[in-house]
Formats: C-alpha cells, structure tokens, sequence
C-alpha cells in the first residue's frame, strides 16, 4: 500500500501550486499527484483570459477590483474572502513570475493588462489568449524538477477514504480523510493510498452539460467523492455559462472565444445583424457574464435560433492577431475571416462557482481534507464569478492551503489501517453501450431542463428521469468492475442531483442562476 505524505488529485493550477510549494518546503516528505488523463489536461490549459490583479494603484484600486467581484456576486460573496484574495493578489502573481511564466508587456516594459466584462478598470494580465497553458507548462517544468512529487498520470481517484470504509464511522456525524481508493487505469487495478493529507484540485463540471467549454475530464469527480464523504457542498445551482463559445453544429467540448474579445471593442448581434444588449444592462458588452448569457439565451428563444453573432470586423485586425492568435487560426480553420465575416456564438457550460464548502485556508468540514481550484467553494464567487478571478482563486487558496496543511503534517498522527479496495464478485461489463448512453442522457436532461433558464416544472422532471438513470448505474456499479467510463458517469449522476436539488431549493434569482417561477 503506497503511503504519502501529501496525496494531490489534479494537477490544474490549484494543485501544481500546492504541490510545488509542499515539495519545496519539505524536500524529505513525499507527495503524489494523481490525474486521470496526461498531467497536461485540465480546464487550467484551457484558460485564455488570464488573472485577474490589480497592478496599477494610480487608475485601479484594490476597493474597485473588490466592488466589482462583489457586484459580479450580487450579494452572495463573503466579503472577506473577497477582500483577502484581491489583497494577497499581486504577491502570489510574483511568485508565478519568479516560477518563470511570462506575461504580455506594452512597449515600455509594463504589463499590458486586458479588460473583461465586469470590470471597471483594465486588471487583466495575459499571456497572449493562451494565458493558462503558459501557467501550467510553467509549473509542469518546476514539478518534474522535484525529485519528491510522484506524477501518476492515468490514475483516476474512486473514492476518498474515511471512517466508513474503516468500518467505524457508527452514528459521529465527524469524517477525516485517510487518502484515496485510486484505479490505475494501466493495471486496471484499485490501489490504496494512504495519506496524511488528501487535497482535491479535480476541477469543474462542465460535461454534466451537452455543450461546454471544458476538456472530457471536468466531470466533477472531486465534487461527488467529498458528498460521499459526507461533505458540505454548497452553491451548486449557480453554474456559469460562458456568453460566447463558439458555435459548431455537433456538441462536443466547444472552442471559447475570450471575454476579452469583448473587452476589447466586439459587439454581439442577433441572427438579423441587430445589436442587443443595450436592451439588457448599460454596460452592453462589458455586463458579468450571467447577464449577457442570460440575454442570448432570450434571443435565442425569442427567434428560434441556434446561435448570435460577435461581430469583430471593425475591430484593428494587426492587434486581434497579435492579442488573439489562438482565436484568430481557429476561426480560420473553420472559414471565417473576422474581417469580413461575423463569428457564431453560442453559451456554453463554462464554470461552476459552488463546490465543496472551504475555510479560508482551504479545509473542508472533513478532517485532513482540503478542496482548492474549481472543485472548492470559497465564498470569492458568490452567485457568478467575476472574469479572470479563477486562476487569482486557485493560486491564493493553494497558497493558504499549503500554510495550513504544513501545521497539519507537522503535528503528524499515525494512519489507522486501511483495507484494500473489495471488489469480490464483480464482473467486466460486457458492454460500454449502457454506460455512454447513459451519459448522453444525463447530458440531455441537464441541457433541456437545468440550462440558463430553468423552472421548478423542469427541474422536477429532471428529477424524475435522473432518478431512474441513477438506479440503473448503481446496480451496475455494485455488479461490475470499476472502469473509469463507469465512474465518470457515477459522478455525472451526483453532480446532476446537486446541481437540480439545490436549484429546487433556492427561492430568489441571483447572479447565474435564473428560475423563472
């Protein structure tokens, strides 16, 4: 049974940072990162926009970077967070720059910093429109040059281990996380992973969805482990919408088009060629991105078409090459020329601001369990993220995370045992075809009835049909062998039942969440 001190699942900006600062700290301990796919994949390499922190006092202020993520939040931020992570912003930023990741500099040496709706001042800094790929090669470079972090990739985590698989959880309502249950996916083996202390750094959910912008792997794998290990998850009813992801006819993980498009000078129309959002906020383009979702979504319902238009044509084409290259070869490839031609844009399943319910510094209401990065709910996003606050959220907290957790390993208690995962019985499925329909249909129903705009008639149904899915998978769960098609499906089922019955629950429209009765 492999023992670590430090057991990382996900390797996104959360999780590098943790690890890079516990491997650096404490060159005698031992850490693992387990990540289900290559160590390379996560939502982190996706990000385009960039950070979000204030860097100029003299036109910005930490109280306006404040107001806007509490604005953004629409009164369901915690004031505090908020204000700690804007104020610890730039010193964490240093720290990246000092790990060796550039960012865009204007012609006098200062950083070029982007604006994004919901911003009131230009904050943004940015590497190109591939600001976390240039993040995470970065930190993948200083982890593989840590001769104590084990990289596991292909290794998927099955379930967090706790009290109840040690068989004395009785009737205490209290958890404490002894490590992980981890199939490597090479083996097709369940290995036991002790440690003394477990941190989640899984990332999002978008692939409950039809349609998002996330990679295969955010299927909140994280997020349904902690609920099973009993615990609190919060929030998860507001679930972002990305206001323009790119529009192509078959679903699949779609292609985003920055909001920084949009910060520099797009304007959306609908299918006519007519601008809208005057019609929704003062701040047309540049309103949070729960509204101008929201406002697509109207559009799209009220004509009955698939997609709008970001309109770029009169925008200086040499710098949208220069600040969007990313952008600019894939609309290339798909044959539009954004000088002449306007870019279909459709919302996508972008970000989920609630997750597992964290402290200040990262720890969740199970002992020895911290959540960092997507999978976490720190309170900073509120109702609706502010752009460019995930990558500052995931750096802050794997910061405060690894301050913590340092006391923790130092006041060290030993590991009960722990048995080996119990798979007697089981059999090899003798077809996927039930699992991946299955998930398509978990994907319809979320699209149909828990989108942008839902009702408590729509959620109820989905309730209804999720509940019949759900029953099918776990009889098939206890009589064949763990695969991780099976498993991402399990969990798709669990982020679903939080996602509707905590939008059930939820009795005013906030930030991203919009119910119509």
């Amino acid at each position: 049974m492999p023992k670590y001190d430090f057991l990382v699942v996900g390797s996104g900006i959360a999780g590098l940072t943790y690890a890079l600062k516990i491997a650096q700290k404490y060159p005698e301990r031992n850490l693992a990162i387990v990540t289900k796919s290559y160590e390379s994949e996560t939502n982190t390499k996706y990000a385009q926009g960039g950070v979000a922190v204030v860097m100029n006092q003299v036109t910005d202020s930490y109280e306006q970077h404040i107001q806007d993520t509490l604005r953004a939040g629409d009164g369901l931020c915690d004031k505090d967070v908020v204000e700690m992570v804007v104020k610890e912003a730039p010193e964490r930023f240093e720290e990246l720059i000092d790990w060796g990741a550039e960012f865009d500099k204007g012609e006098e040496g200062a950083y070029s910093l982007g604006k994004e709706g919901g911003h009131s001042q230009n904050r943004i800094i940015h590497h190109k429109d591939v600001t976390g790929l240039e993040i995470q090669t970065t930190m993948l470079d200083q982890i593989y040059a840590c001769n104590n972090i084990d990289v596991l990739s292909h290794h998927f985590a099955v379930d967090l281990i706790t009290e109840h698989h040690l068989g004395t959880a009785g009737d205490s309502k209290e958890r404490t996380c002894f490590g992980a249950y981890v199939l490597n996916e090479k083996t097709s083996k369940i290995e036991t992973y002790a440690a003394n202390v477990t941190v989640l750094a899984s990332g999002g959910i978008g692939h409950v969805y039809q349609n998002t912008t996330n990679p295969k792997i955010a299927t909140g794998d994280g997020i349904a482990m902690a609920y099973r290990a009993k615990a609190r998850i919060k929030h998860m009813e507001f679930v972002q919408f990305h206001p323009t992801a790119l529009y192509e006819v078959k679903p699949t993980q779609t292609f985003l088009i920055s909001e920084a498009v949009r910060g520099d000078g797009a304007i959306l129309r609908d299918i006519r060629g007519k601008k809208f959002m005057h019609k929704y906020d003062e701040r047309g383009e540049l309103a949070s991105r729960d509204i101008v979702s929201r406002a697509i979504d109207t559009e799209l319902k009220k004509s009955g078409n698939d997609h709008v238009y970001l309109d770029c044509r009169h925008m200086d084409y040499s710098k949208f090459k220069s600040h969007f290259p990313n952008i600019l070869a894939k609309c290339k490839k798909i044959g539009v020329d954004i000088r002449k031609d306007m870019i279909p844009v459709v919302p996508a399943a972008h970000y989920l601001c609630g997750g597992i319910t964290v402290n200040q510094n990262g720890l969740s209401t199970v002992g020895n369990l911290f959540a960092i990065g997507e999978s976490s709910c720190t309170g900073l996003h509120g109702a609706n993220r502010l752009a460019s606050n995930s990558l500052l959220e995931a750096l802050i907290f794997a910061h405060r995370s690894f301050v913590e957790s340092s006391k923790l390993i130092e006041k060290e208690e030993e590991l009960p045992q722990i048995p080996d995962w119990n798979e007697e019985g089981t059999t090899q499925p003798k077809e996927l075809i039930l699992i991946t329909h299955s998930r398509r249909e978990v994907q319809n129903i979320m699209n149909d009835y828990v989108g942008i705009v839902r009702s408590t008639e729509r959620l109820n149904r989905a309730k209804r049909r999720l509940k019949l899915i759900y029953e099918e998978t776990e009889e098939m769960y206890q009589r064949t062998k763990v695969s991780p098609q099976l498993m991402e499906l399990r969990n798709l089922i669990t982020i679903a039942y939080l996602i509707i019955q905590q939008s059930l629950a939820r009795d005013e429209n906030r930030g991203g969440f919009f119910k119509e009765d």
